[in-house]
């Protein structure tokens, strides 16, 4: 019983050598929607995590006491885990006040990460389907599974685009407000011993690019969903349906 298995695995494991084995450089299939967009969107998910993954900024505020204005700033980045960014008043303390006792107010790392680390997985899998195109094309065609994996997988890219879009769209605008002038309201030193007035944030201008990026993968990826799906046996078969429907027997005796 062992020696069969034994046996099976091995002969699968050498079919399979034997169509790897069967590399044919052809990049025609670029050429082809299936390939084409498939360029398209391995560039679309680089422009998404590094849009998105590369941000620095800081926000600043003016502290006035003793007839004095004075600058802080509390510098973030990615993840925005702005609950654990100081404000930083290049003093030890000021106006009464030690200022790397508070913080930013909170976490927008999950969505962040979720986006970030999406466009990543989204980024290595276009590079294997290139290659899978370029190189296997015959495999490719010649298989049954290997078009209806690519059909599965481009639905659940299309999908994970739309959620991890949205998500980071909305902790977005949340970051927006925590670091602008609303800041002001959230800090208890602000409320009574100092005065403050809110000074400048680093523009977000690549953040909204990154969100711009996210929606434009989602419909990429919505778009090519068609064309893997005629490169699977289901579109043969609809077409077998079809025109069997519509094929009218003749009348007897003719």
């Amino acid at each position: 019983m062992a020696s069969d298995m034994s046996y099976r695995v091995r002969q699968r494991i050498s079919r399979l050598g034997q169509r790897m084995s069967g590399l044919q450089i052809n990049f025609s299939p670029l050429k082809e929607p299936l390939g084409f967009i498939k360029i398209l969107q391995w560039v679309a998910s680089i422009f998404s995590f590094a849009t998105c993954g590369g941000f620095k900024g800081k926000t600043e505020l003016i502290v006035s006491c003793l007839n004095q204005n004075h600058t802080i700033e509390a510098a973030f980045a990615y993840p925005f885990k702005l609950n654990e960014v100081p404000f930083n008043a290049g003093v030890d303390s000021l106006c009464n006040v030690t200022w790397k006792k508070y913080f930013l107010v909170g976490d927008f790392s999950s969505s962040a990460q979720f986006y970030v680390t999406f466009a990543v997985f989204v980024f290595l899998y276009c590079i294997a389907a290139l290659l899978l195109y370029i190189g296997y094309m015959n495999l490719y065609r010649d298989s049954r599974k290997i078009p209806f994996i690519d059909f599965l997988i481009t639905l659940i890219a299309t999908f994970l685009w739309l959620v991890s879009t949205s998500a980071w769209a909305k902790a977005l605008t949340d970051i927006k407000t925590t670091t602008g002038e609303s800041l002001i309201s959230q800090l208890d030193p602000c409320k009574t011993s100092a005065k403050c007035f809110f000074s400048s944030v680093t523009s977000m201008g690549s953040l909204n690019v990154s969100v711009i990026f996210g929606f434009l993968n989602m419909i990429l990826w919505g778009g090519n969903a068609w064309f893997v799906y005629k490169e699977t046996s289901l579109h043969g078969q609809s077409n077998v349906s079809t025109h069997g429907a519509g094929t009218v027997a003749s009348p007897t005796g003719m």
